[in-house]
C-alpha cells in the first residue's frame, strides 16, 4: 500500500510530494477501513502543495481532499455500513492513499452502480458550480451567464447545470484549441478572452439579460467580465488561475453599478445546515448516477506516479481532470 506524502511546501508542486509505503493501524470502535477507488487532483490541491491555498494542513501531510472508496472492513460496533459498500470519503481526509481508516459516521453511501471516477469528484467542483448558479444572483430561465476558465471542471459542470435550468452560457477560454473540450462538455457559445471581449459578448447576447459573470482567473480577466455583464450585474470570483488580484475599473464599479463578490465552498459548508448539504449532494449524486452530470477526465494515474499526476494537474494544457486511481498500482 502507498500514500502520497509531503513534509514541505514550495513553488514547485511536484518537488516534495512522493509515494511512500503505507501502514494502517487496527480498527477502533466506530471506524471502517476503506480502499480508495478514485481521488481527483483539484486546483486547490495544487495550491495546497505550493502553500498558497486558504487552508493548509499541518505537516507532514497526505495529499488529496476528496474521493470515493469501497468499505473493506468495519469495527464490530458499526451497524450503519457494510463491507462492499461504495462511499464518499470525508472532505480533507488525505485521499491519495491505497486505503484509509475513517469514522463510519463520516462516510456517505453512494449509488453502487455509478462510475466511481465520476463520483469521486462530487465533493468540491459540482457543488461549487451549482451554488455559483443559485446563490449569487436570482437567475431566471432564458438569462445569460458568462464564465471564464470555461474548460475547467467547474466550468464544465456549470454548462451542464445551466442547461437543466434553461440558462444560456457564454464560455470564455484563453485559446481556440479549447473550444472542442467545452463543446464536448455541453457548452454552446465559446469566445476567446481579450480586450474586445465585451464587444463580442454584446454581439452574441443582443438584448438578452446577462446579470452574472463567473471568474476563476483574476487579474484583467475579471475586468473583461465586468465590462460584459449587464448594467447592475454581479461578477463572482472563485479562483485565481492568473495568480493576480482581481481588477475592476471605476467605469464598471461607479458608472455601471457592477458588484464584485467572492465565493468559497468552505464558507458555504460552514454556514449551511446539514439538511441543506444533504439536499445539495443528494441531488448531485443522482445526476451523476444518471449520467446527466459528468466531468471530462484527461488521464488517470496510480499512486506510484504521483509526481507525474501532480505535474499534469498543474499544467494548463489539458482537457479534463487528473484522477488518482490507487488500485492501479
Amino acid at each position: 500500500m502507498l500514500k502520497a506524502h509531503y513534509a514541505q511546501r514550495g513553488p514547485k508542486p511536484t518537488e516534495f510530494i512522493e509515494a511512500l509505503p503505507l501502514t494502517l493501524p487496527e480498527l477502533s470502535a466506530g471506524q471502517a477501513r476503506v480502499e480508495v477507488l478514485a481521488a481527483p487532483i483539484n486546483p486547490s490541491d495544487v495550491l495546497t502543495l505550493t502553500g498558497l491555498y486558504g487552508m493548509l494542513p499541518d505537516l507532514p501531510a497526505i495529499g488529496g481532499n476528496e474521493g470515493v472508496g469501497r468499505i473493506v472492513a468495519c469495527a464490530e460496533d458499526v451497524s450503519s455500513h457494510q463491507v462492499g459498500q461504495i462511499v464518499l470519503l470525508p472532505i480533507g481526509c488525505g485521499s491519495w492513499v491505497s486505503e484509509l481508516i475513517a469514522d463510519a459516521s463520516s462516510l456517505i453511501p453512494l449509488p453502487p452502480h455509478a462510475d466511481p471516477i465520476q463520483l469521486s469528484m462530487i465533493m468540491v467542483n459540482p457543488p461549487t458550480a451549482a451554488l455559483l448558479l443559485s446563490e449569487i444572483v436570482d437567475l431566471k430561465a432564458g438569462d445569460w451567464v458568462i464564465q471564464n476558465a470555461a474548460n475547467s471542471a467547474v466550468g464544465n459542470y456549470i454548462n451542464q447545470l445551466a442547461k437543466a435550468r434553461e440558462l444560456n452560457v457564454v464560455n470564455v477560454v484563453r485559446r481556440e484549441s479549447a473550444f472542442d473540450a467545452v463543446r464536448q462538455a455541453g457548452g454552446e457559445h465559446m469566445l476567446c478572452d481579450g480586450p474586445d471581449l465585451p464587444k463580442r459578448v454584446r454581439e452574441l447576447v443582443g438584448k438578452g439579460n446577462l446579470p452574472l459573470g463567473i471568474d476563476a482567473v483574476g487579474g484583467v480577466a475579471t475586468d473583461h467580465l465586468a465590462d460584459s455583464v449587464s448594467q447592475g450585474g454581479t461578477v463572482v470570483n472563485y479562483g485565481m488561475m492568473s495568480g493576480e488580484p482581481c481588477q475592476m475599473s471605476p467605469r464598471s464599479l461607479v458608472f455601471r453599478g457592477i458588484t464584485l463578490k467572492g465565493f468559497w465552498l468552505a464558507f458555504w459548508l460552514r454556514q449551511s445546515t446539514p439538511e441543506a448539504q444533504q439536499v445539495l449532494y443528494g441531488d448531485l449524486a443522482a445526476r451523476i448516477a444518471s449520467g446527466e452530470l459528468h466531468a471530462q477526465v484527461h488521464a488517470t494515474y496510480g499512486l506510484s506516479q504521483i509526481k507525474e499526476a501532480v505535474a499534469a494537474a498543474a499544467s494548463g494544457e489539458r482537457n479534463g481532470k487528473i484522477v488518482i486511481t490507487p488500485q492501479k498500482d
